[in-house]
């Protein structure tokens, strides 16, 4: 891992790893919480975080796709140092207005490049794949912020769709335990 992304690690574990007492989604009560919101709402470390994001995406790519909630200011983010348009891609499509599923623009025959925040396992990203995909796009990435699956854990494999990211949670843990040091 180079300088800076260590430096990045270790701003980003600093800014979101709290302690306390949490009830994670599963239910299990966590003194520990990873708040992935707190480095996508600090400008600073947003930018870095598309800066380090703009070289690892695929040759090719021509549209950005922002998965809801969290890829949306990051692909906002790496559209605007790149030129590339994005859409933001929500969880189902809209049942009202334009009844829409990727909002800012049309997928249809583009190759998009899914932009997310966290990726544990991967299921939000294979659901807006397959729904990329019957809408006609050709989706076969993910760039995310921070990958967090254990070895086996993604489903990504299985639709075909690369995870690539700029840190893992092994990269956020050892530069929890430098700081600590």
């Amino acid at each position: 891992m180079t300088a800076d992304l260590e430096a990045l690690a270790r701003d980003i574990d600093a800014r979101c790893r709290l302690q306390g007492e949490f009830t994670l989604r599963s239910g299990r009560v966590s003194d520990e919480y990873f708040d992935k919101y707190l480095f996508e709402g600090d400008p600073a470390l947003l930018r870095r975080v598309a800066e380090a994001m703009v070289p690892l995406l695929p040759d090719g790519t021509e549209v950005l796709g922002g998965l809801e909630l969290g890829g949306v200011p990051i692909a906002t983010m790496v559209s605007s140092l790149t030129g590339l348009p994005a859409v933001f891609v929500r969880k189902e499509a809209k049942t009202y207005g334009t009844c829409k599923l990727a909002e800012g623009g049309d997928v249809d025959g583009r190759r998009v490049t899914l932009i997310e925040d966290v990726i544990s396992t991967g299921g939000a990203v294979k659901d807006a794949a397959i729904a990329l995909r019957e809408r006609g796009a050709h989706v076969s990435a993910v760039v995310c912020a921070i990958d967090r699956s254990a070895a086996g854990d993604s489903i990504l494999p299985a639709v075909e769709v690369e995870t690539i990211s700029v840190l893992t949670k092994a990269d956020l843990d050892a530069a929890a335990a430098s700081s600590s040091v």
